[in-house]
């Protein structure tokens, strides 16, 4: 089944179910594979990977790499892999005011990446916008061009984007405005959930079935994977998490909750009490840097990241995940303050409870940008989203 406005035919992907799909994903989530791993795995017979891999290999979705000697046989055997740029997507990352793209291979690989300010706000000409970078990026190699994905912070209903507030749209159809730009399938997600489906399937909670996503920096939000499968509710793209109380003496938010994780994580929030015990205003990057040598800007982050210990503790103890990732802009504040972030994280957790791994993923505009390719190629994959 084609994605929806695509008007070339779909082959290299089909058929979307059963063992043959289950090959092709299984090599290009964890390929090179050779045979007898592939067949361990999906519990299939020598005889009938052979039989179902010959047509992935006809097609050139699926090609044999060089000859190895498999270490639990000890025979020569070559490899299945895929062919990584057979297919390109292209990953739009939007801010309040700039689109942010990459070029990517079938395994999100970054190729090239490119950034440009937003004209205005106005969903048309934020599609010719993202629309001229997708084209710069794919170049003569537009016949290799499967799919656009974008991501955003905001509600995302079905590539309509129901509210984004820094960008000032309700109910947008922006993914029919950039399919009519482009005459390319397009799909428009949360940026968050984006983010998660990239850890998922390329980044670090590959092959994790049960994990939490804890993103900070302009604001906050996290996603949610169980069972294999991204949390994909409604309330997603509302940013619940970031109303969470983490500090009860901590300022107001913006909605008038007291020391939420929006009012004491985000980089406005933490720029703005630097700025008043600094007396001067200063960035989220030079709170950082002076960390070392500055008992202010120490406490400000010390005291930050213990407010993150409580948010993901808190996360932990609700979803019961298998790791936590942190990531976003901020993720940083994890590492230079990782003995408070784990205060943080023990005072919020039953001193029984089962050891908790987080893993921290710094994160910028390029990684916000791939996670909606990611997004573009896991539909073009699967014909959904996971």
């Amino acid at each position: 089944m084609p994605l929806a406005g695509d008007p070339r035919p779909r082959t290299a992907w089909t058929p979307l179910t059963g063992p043959a799909h289950s090959i092709a994903l299984e090599v290009l989530l964890d390929g090179p594979l050779p045979r007898i791993e592939l067949a361990r795995r999906l519990e299939l017979s020598p005889g009938s990977l052979t039989r179902l891999s010959r047509p992935l290999l006809d097609t050139g979705l699926l090609v044999e790499t060089d000859s190895v000697c498999d270490p639990v046989s000890g025979r020569w055997t070559r490899p299945l892999d895929v062919d990584e740029s057979a297919h390109a997507f292209v990953g739009v990352k939007l801010t309040a005011d700039t689109a942010h793209a990459v070029l990517t291979t079938l395994r999100a690989r970054v190729v090239a990446a490119v950034e440009a300010p937003l004209d205005g706000r106005a969903p048309a000409a934020v599609a010719a916008t993202v629309a001229r970078l997708v084209r710069e990026l794919a170049g003569d190699g537009l016949e290799r061009l499967r799919a656009v994905g974008v991501g955003l912070g905001g509600l995302v209903d079905d590539a309509v984007v129901r509210s984004a507030l820094y960008l000032g749209w309700e109910d947008v159809p922006f993914g029919a405005l950039l399919e009519a730009e482009l005459g390319l399938p397009v799909v428009v997600d949360n940026d968050v959930l984006s983010l998660t489906r990239a850890e998922q399937w390329f980044g670090a909670a590959g092959r994790c079935t049960h994990f939490a996503v804890v993103v900070v920096g302009a604001g906050t939000g996290h996603g949610l994977v169980v069972h294999g499968e991204v949390l994909d509710r409604p309330d997603a793209g509302v940013g619940l998490l970031g109303h969470h109380p983490v500090d009860p003496h901590g300022p107001l938010c913006p909605e008038g909750h007291v020391g939420c994780a929006e009012a004491v994580l985000t980089t406005a929030a933490i720029e703005l009490r630097a700025g008043l015990a600094l007396r001067r205003a200063v960035t989220f990057e030079q709170v950082l840097e002076l960390a070392d040598r500055d008992p202010l800007a120490r406490r400000v982050l010390d005291d930050a990241a213990r407010s993150l210990g409580t948010l993901i503790a808190a996360v932990a103890n609700t979803a019961m995940p298998e790791k936590v990732v942190v990531s976003g802009e901020n993720a940083r504040l994890a590492e230079v303050a990782h003995d408070a972030l784990w205060e943080g994280i023990r005072a919020g957790r039953h001193r029984l409870a089962s050891p908790l791994v987080v893993d921290v993923q710094l994160t910028g505009f390029a990684e916000w940008a791939r996670g909606a390719a990611v997004t573009a190629i896991q539909t073009f994959v699967l014909g959904r989203r996971r």
